[in-house]
């Protein structure tokens, strides 16, 4: 619990969208939708990757590891919103606050940094073919993942610690349908300065800097692909890099407009809708956009079906 000068918090209590009733069915129908979609695709993605040995690459090494984040994040964004809609029970404990607070940047600020090691890697298979096995061997993957997991599981730790034990002015309504850093951090009534710009440096490294390392992997691919001397060959490249920057775009826009805006700039209600789109709507797309809509898992998920046709019950028959 923390203390105050008046009051004990022991809960707080969510606004989420209760303050829109026709919107907020409408929030909670996509948000379940985009929920159960997400747990199937990241759940055949990352079967299919363990049970097909030609998946067994840096590639989908990545992908398994960012399907199981997505699946964690999703999680610790979207299910207790949808169980306290369920429930109609909109308050949370102060322990369970602090521990989605945690896992909610924790596995935020690993994405940042996953896809940026993705795009480094498909840099790298694009780009130095030749030389790929050997830059991207198994160990180095492993090292490259966990030091991914290691930043983002550190800074949020920081950032958590940072934000909760400062006092809070007994005001226990938070206005997000989860316990977001920035909406809780609204409710505290000591200088924050500090742990802003803490909160600051953690951004620029967790979102600007991996947008320019992905954007210079990009444009050494795209480079890469104007040389393709078959117009269908660098039509299908193109459409799968667009695809990819969608999605990044996404995902790091939406957040980059969240977490590096102005301290001024009261937004709120604006960033509820942004918290579904990167902690709800990017988790349901990139599975599809990285690896469903690819043929190689196309063949992978037919061989699993041959192979385990017990398997056909759980995974849909690709075509």
């Amino acid at each position: 619990m923390v203390k105050t000068n008046c009051t004990i918090i022991s809960n707080f209590i969510f606004l989420g969208f209760s303050h829109y009733p026709k919107v907020e069915i409408i929030v909670f129908v996509l948000s379940l939708l985009m929920y159960l979609i997400t747990l199937l695709d990241n759940i055949i993605l990352i079967s299919i990757s363990i049970l097909d040995s030609y998946l067994h690459t840096p590639m989908y090494f990545f992908l398994s590891n960012l399907s199981f984040l997505d699946i964690c994040y999703t999680s610790s964004a979207l299910t207790p919103m949808l169980a306290n809609f369920v429930t109609g029970k909109n308050s949370i404990s102060f322990s369970g606050c602090a521990a989605q607070m945690y896992f909610f940047l924790a596995m935020g600020s690993t994405e940042c940094v996953i896809l940026s090691t993705m795009a480094y890697d498909r840099y790298v298979a694009i780009c130095n073919p030749l030389r790929y096995p050997m830059i991207m061997n198994r160990r180095v993957c492993v090292h490259i993942a966990a030091g991914s997991w290691v930043t983002g599981c550190l800074t949020a730790l920081v950032e958590t610690v940072s934000v909760l034990q400062l006092s809070l002015c007994g005001n226990n309504i938070i206005n997000h349908f989860t316990c977001e850093i920035l909406a809780v951090l609204k409710l505290v009534c000591v200088d924050t300065s500090m742990v802003e710009f803490f909160m600051l440096v953690i951004s620029v490294l967790l979102l600007p800097m991996p947008v320019l390392l992905i954007c210079i992997s990009y444009a050494f691919i795209l480079s890469n692909i104007l040389r393709i001397s078959s117009v269908d060959g660098r039509s299908r490249a193109f459409s799968t890099c667009a695809a990819h920057l969608t999605v990044i775009v996404l995902f790091y826009g939406t957040a980059l407009s969240t977490y590096l805006k102005p301290s001024a700039v009261d937004s709120q209600e604006i960033d509820k809708f942004m918290a579904l789109v990167y902690a709800g709507l990017t988790p349901m797309l990139n599975p599809i956009i990285y690896s469903l809509r690819n043929k190689e898992v196309k063949v992978a998920v037919k061989r699993v079906l041959v192979r385990n046709p017990l398997c056909a019950l759980f995974i849909p028959s690709s075509k």
